[in-house]
């Protein structure tokens, strides 16, 4: 058969030619479809291969009725999110799993109220298949929109809002934020510590609530001076550990809440005079390498797997996509296993 035209872009009556079947079956192969004996599928793969033949992306969502790109939302300013490793594990996860399911990632960000409006209006364009949304605060308005736009979504950590339904699930993946805070701070009291303090993060998600609970479950009596609210930043946890240290100089031990915070806190000890491990340990949270092993003394943390669980949340809503065309319920929440790192600032 005549090759294609220099320059020109493949058809797939090309590829159906060059595979001596019916543009039919290959329209089937190539997005996907069943019901085609895999010897076809080898010869119209290998057509595919040999004309260099790229799907027409506009044909092929008229014909399997999805778009081929998933929505990632990080409620969090910029700023934040390209200065915080634990986001950039998270995309990496993410875009790992998406890729190997040929899905494109687009990432929607989120600087002030005003940007609410424009991923509303972008998601009920029908761009995307679905949504993948973290690090939300209580009262953050992507549940009611990505409902409102009918796109199935997952979110990274527990949800804290109401859902319209009580039967209705909402699908998320989050680490065992309690129990991994249980296991510090008992740590830490086994160490022999008496006076440990908490650097908490914003206490409007739900991974800063309950890594508070889990400090409050170990010290259930513990004096309400010891516990600081940072934001999750190497500059909060600072500003909170000196705030502890005026409270109470007699410290002898700090659970904090990440472990930028606890980089931060360890800063401000070391200019205090305060030595870790000796006078005061330190413990953090996440097990980031780049923060917990670049420390002098390296921290002691809890480990969960940041990109582990994007991989999952991506798998969750495919897998969810796959089902909601076989009329099969959402996915049920996944919870992540915690582990305590033991290094020297502990």
């Amino acid at each position: 058969m005549p090759e294609p035209l220099a320059g020109a872009r493949p058809t797939l009556e090309a590829v159906a030619a060059r595979a001596g079947v019916s543009r039919a079956t290959a329209s089937r192969v190539v997005n996907g479809g069943a019901g085609v004996r895999q010897p076809l599928v080898e010869k119209v793969t290998r057509a595919v291969e040999e004309l260099g033949y790229v799907p027409n992306h506009a044909a092929r969502t008229l014909v399997t009725r999805r778009t081929g790109a998933v929505a990632v939302i990080i409620a969090e300013p910029e700023i934040r999110i390209f200065s915080d490793p634990f986001f950039s594990q998270q995309i990496r996860g993410i875009s790992k799993e998406l890729t190997a399911h040929d899905t494109q990632l687009v990432l929607l960000l989120l600087e002030g109220p005003g940007d609410y409006d424009r991923i509303a209006r972008y998601l009920a364009g029908g761009h995307v298949d679905g949504a993948l949304a973290f690090s939300l605060h209580t009262d953050d308005p992507i549940p009611a929109i990505t409902r409102r736009a009918g796109i199935p979504t997952v979110y990274g950590g527990r949800p804290a809002w109401s859902v319209p339904s009580e039967h209705q699930t909402v699908p998320y993946v989050d680490a065992d934020n309690r129990g991994g805070a249980r296991a510090a701070v008992r740590y830490l009291w086994d160490l022999g510590r008496r006076r440990i303090a908490h650097i908490g993060g914003p206490l409007d998600q739900t991974s800063a609530t309950d890594r508070l609970d889990g400090y409050r479950d170990v010290l259930p009596a513990g004096d309400p001076a010891l516990i600081a609210e940072g934001e999750f930043t190497a500059a909060s946890g600072e500003r909170a550990m000196a705030e502890l240290l005026e409270r109470c100089p007699d410290l002898d031990a700090v659970f904090a809440a990440n472990d930028l915070m606890a980089s931060g806190a360890l800063r401000v000890l070391k200019e205090r005079g305060r030595a870790v491990p000796g006078e005061v340990a330190l413990v953090g949270f996440d097990d980031m390498d780049s923060i917990a092993e670049g420390t002098d003394p390296p921290l002691t943390t809890v480990q969960q797997d940041i990109e582990g669980q994007g991989r999952l949340m991506a798998r969750l809503l495919l897998r969810g996509l796959d089902q909601e065309r076989a009329g099969a319920p959402a996915p049920d929440p996944v919870i992540t296993p915690t582990t305590l790192v033991r290094r020297a600032s502990a």
